[in-house]
């Protein structure tokens, strides 16, 4: 019988890991102190009613190439942008204009409610920066950008724009949440967890989807990996599926720091 608490626990399993969360607002707010020096982040620019509706905003030098949103994860309920500001580089690096959006948490807000605020990010970044778009999140963020591939999520003067979707350790089965402990929290029914599960949409057509996972992750992050590359690519998916190797939950996204990281060149293929 599976122990669907211990399936979705990280943090336990990664060596370290309680004195991440640190390390990492550290490194962003290195970074956006940088960036700031030289006049090229926006912070905290609204793109909703609610105080947590805010997203920060990352320019190249010179003409930019297009917009790279990336959602951050922590399960719906913890974290906020400022957390992650140093995953930036990467993409920026390669001349590409990068917002990162807060969103409200759970219990505060159901995951169907959550969804739509990442609606409104990408659709209010949409209206600000030119060229394509592509979406990147990681965990819980990876479920939010993977949602807005399926049909019927984005207005339709933002779909064309779309150019492609990474799901970092996403999760695109949202049942198994239902019976957990962390579900206190999340307050999931099974008709929520059904309606918020991207495997069960169709996904837009013309709009390549990459599912990118640890290959040290839980056992779980790799099913859910699995199960989209295979439901998706038998509705018609473009979808690739990469198992990276020697990196946990955790690991997996430092390279977005890296322009030249096999993860950043995915993010931008």
């Amino acid at each position: 019988m599976i122990d669907w608490d211990d399936a979705f626990e990280n943090m336990a399993y990664i060596p370290g890991g309680a004195d991440l969360p640190g390390q990492w607002a550290e490194a962003a707010a290195a970074y956006r102190a940088e960036m700031a020096r030289t006049g090229r982040l926006q912070e905290n620019v609204a793109y909703g009613q609610n105080a947590r509706e805010v997203l920060d905003v990352f320019t190249p030098e010179g003409e930019s190439r297009g917009l790279l949103i990336f959602v951050h994860g922590g399960y719906w309920r913890a974290f906020d942008k400022s957390f992650w500001s140093h995953l930036a580089q990467g993409c920026l690096s390669n001349g590409w204009t990068v917002a990162l959006p807060s969103y409200p948490l759970a219990p505060e807000a159901r995951i169907s409610e959550i969804t739509a605020c990442i609606t409104r990010a990408v659709t209010f970044a949409s209206g600000h920066v030119p060229g394509p778009i592509r979406l990147a999140g990681h965990s819980a963020g990876g479920h939010l950008v993977t949602r807005m591939m399926c049909r019927g999520v984005l207005p339709d003067e933002v779909v064309p724009r779309l150019a492609r979707v990474t799901s970092i350790s996403g999760l695109h089965q949202l049942g198994p949440l239902v019976g957990i402990k962390l579900n206190d929290t999340l307050r999931l029914t099974p008709e929520e967890a059904d309606a918020e599960s991207p495997a069960a949409y169709d996904p837009l057509p013309n709009v390549p989807l990459t599912a990118w996972v640890g290959a040290q992750e839980r056992p779980e992050f790799l099913r859910q990996t699995r199960l989209i590359e295979e439901v998706w690519a038998l509705k018609g998916a473009d979808v690739t599926a990469v198992y990276d190797p020697g990196h946990n939950h955790f690991t997996v996204i430092g390279a977005l720091e890296k322009p030249d990281s096999p993860l950043t060149k995915e993010i931008l293929r």
